[in-house]
């Protein structure tokens, strides 16, 4: 067999790598520069004409280039600019940040501490270094006492997932809380404590994170979510006053466990090498010891019972409800009003059902369309839903925080919005970057790739693309050019996302992945554009990009 395949490459068509640029951008490269290089005028037209940005400074740009070696003794490379860091296709433009904390959607891990799936995986600090680098601001703890109840531990209860000290967890969020943003970030306990481990908790809280923790009877009066503004800096805790039910989302997936048949393990019964195996002491901490229940900024409550209840609105108190994916695709379906209208006040997180012991995701539209700011995802469950995630929260800079449309923090909701806004162009000139990142084997044993690309627009109701437009595929050629053009109806600007994706096709069996984003449709800079590419788990590549032009249209 491996000798027909390697005969079969002698006799397949082999087509030489296209230099013939599309037309647009040999327009550009005519009308804006030398043979290819430009002037510091030149650079200033072409950003003035061509890209929108009138207000550009060129020789800033030109300075910037030195540093890429894009800037050459005759001038500006165009087409090395045009693929460069220089031409991102996302505004820098930041929301001042002063409204309250239910009008902003919030970057939110679910399970933070996981490196795998939801039952066998190891726990550790990684993941949550990994998640504030990315920019998440929603950092998730479950609770647990030790083998000897005399110290905390951090796991998946009742499962076979090994455990990591609280103390370690809480290090680490100090550490890395403010790298990839200055805006707060809350830490959601899943509490399964008695009182004596919980004062432990609020002199361990205390202690760590010093002035850098909010406390609500000294900083703020919990009537009101103050602003990511007013936080910024700032650690804020949520969870369930003691007083209330300390039923958790992990009561329900231990039902859940059960009815498939798993042995159920309590979290003190975990896997060798857990940190519990770690003979280290913890150094003693000193000081008076706070009230727990003082320390929690943002108090929690699970839905129990009446959905009616659970939605009310108290005009001087605000509160987290915590839903499953479930239990919210159910109470949309007659509460839709109700859920936005809470939000508009309150804080609403969704997590993930328990029967996702693979780490996979839902759609995260479900919870964004009514509102809810916390949509929780298993940051290690790569996969298209997860890429929405993260494309929604490459807005407002990266920051973390992105503000919901108007008519989700206010106004009336009896009027869902169908007009269309806005008509988005995009078209696909081409490509480069493979040959670079992938082995020449790696798509096809015998040539170069097929590629064709995927784009769709993932959004609010009919915004939602039903099935992707696909370019026609390119044969055999590491540089592919496309140069096709597609347009969107765009109704709720702030809710879309463009999702591309590039494939090779494959007749004989399914098409192999060749890069994919999702980019937020209200911050696309016109022009053309270098869209970089990401693998499966949404890591940048450091070679593969597209040049793709974007404009916009009045219906």
């Amino acid at each position: 067999m491996q000798t027909f395949e390697v005969f079969g490459c002698f006799l397949r068509h082999f087509s030489p790598r296209n230099n013939k640029l599309p037309g647009d951008i040999r327009n550009v490269v005519e009308k804006y520069s030398d043979k290819g290089k430009m002037s510091v005028g030149n650079l200033q037209d072409f950003l003035t004409h061509v890209q929108g940005q009138a207000d550009a400074d060129a020789q800033a740009i030109f300075d910037k280039a030195k540093h890429h070696n894009l800037l050459h003794h005759t001038g500006l490379h165009l087409l090395q600019f045009l693929y460069s860091d220089l031409n991102h296709p996302l505004c820098a433009v930041l929301d001042d940040m002063k409204s309250p904390l239910s009008h902003y959607y919030i970057y939110t891990s679910h399970n933070t501490y996981l490196t795998g799936n939801q039952f066998t995986s190891n726990s550790s600090v990684r993941p949550i270094i990994k998640a504030l680098q990315k920019g998440v601001r929603v950092i998730e703890l479950d609770l647990w006492p030790n083998s000897t109840n005399t110290d905390i531990n951090v796991c998946h209860g009742r499962t076979l997932t090994s455990s990591v000290k609280l103390r370690k967890c809480l290090q680490v969020i100090k550490d890395h809380a403010f790298q990839a943003s200055e805006y707060p970030v809350v830490i959601t306990f899943e509490d399964h404590l008695n009182k004596k481990l919980r004062s432990k908790v609020a002199l361990m809280v205390k202690h760590i994170f010093e002035d850098k923790l909010i406390q609500p009877k000294k900083d703020y009066k919990p009537t009101k979510l103050p602003s990511p503004a007013e936080l910024k800096g700032k650690i804020v805790i949520s969870t369930k006053p003691p007083n209330e039910s300390l039923e958790s989302e992990t009561m329900d997936d231990k039902r859940i466990v059960n009815n498939i048949r798993f042995p159920i393990f309590d979290c003190l019964k975990r896997k060798d090498g857990s940190d519990e195996d770690n003979k280290d002491q913890e150094e003693d901490m000193e000081g008076e010891v706070p009230e727990y229940r003082h320390l929690i900024a943002i108090h929690a409550v699970k839905h129990k019972g009446d959905m009616v209840n659970s939605l009310h609105v108290d005009p001087n108190n605000v509160t987290r409800l915590s839903l499953s994916e479930q239990e919210l695709v159910q109470a949309c379906e007659e509460y839709g009003q109700d859920i936005v209208r809470f939000t508009q006040r309150n804080i609403l997180r969704v997590y993930p059902k328990g029967t996702r012991l693979d780490s996979s995701n839902y759609n995260p539209f479900h919870g964004w369309k009514h509102g809810a700011q916390m949509v929780a995802f298993n940051m290690q469950g790569y996969g298209k839903n997860l890429w929405l995630m993260q494309g929604m929260f490459r807005a407002n800079n990266g920051c973390g925080y992105v503000k919901k449309p108007k008519f989700l923090c206010e106004g009336d909701l009896t009027i869902p919005p169908t007009k269309v806004q806005k008509i988005l162009k995009v078209k696909v000139y081409m490509g480069e970057g493979w040959h670079l990142e992938f082995h020449h084997t790696h798509f096809d044993y015998c040539s170069p790739p097929d590629f064709y690309v995927k784009v769709g627009i993932a959004g609010y109701g009919d915004d939602k693309t039903a099935n992707a437009y696909r370019t026609k595929y390119i044969e055999d050629d590491w540089w592919p050019v496309w140069d096709q053009e597609f347009e969107f109806p765009i109704r709720v600007p702030e809710l879309a996302l463009l999702r591309i994706e590039v494939e090779d096709i494959d007749t004989t069996k399914k098409n192999e992945f060749g890069g994919q984003t999702c980019l937020p449709v209200s911050e696309l800079r016109t022009g053309i554009r270098c869209v970089p590419l990401y693998n499966v788990k949404g890591e940048k590549y450091k070679f593969v990009k597209l040049l793709m032009r974007f404009e916009f249209a009045n219906p």
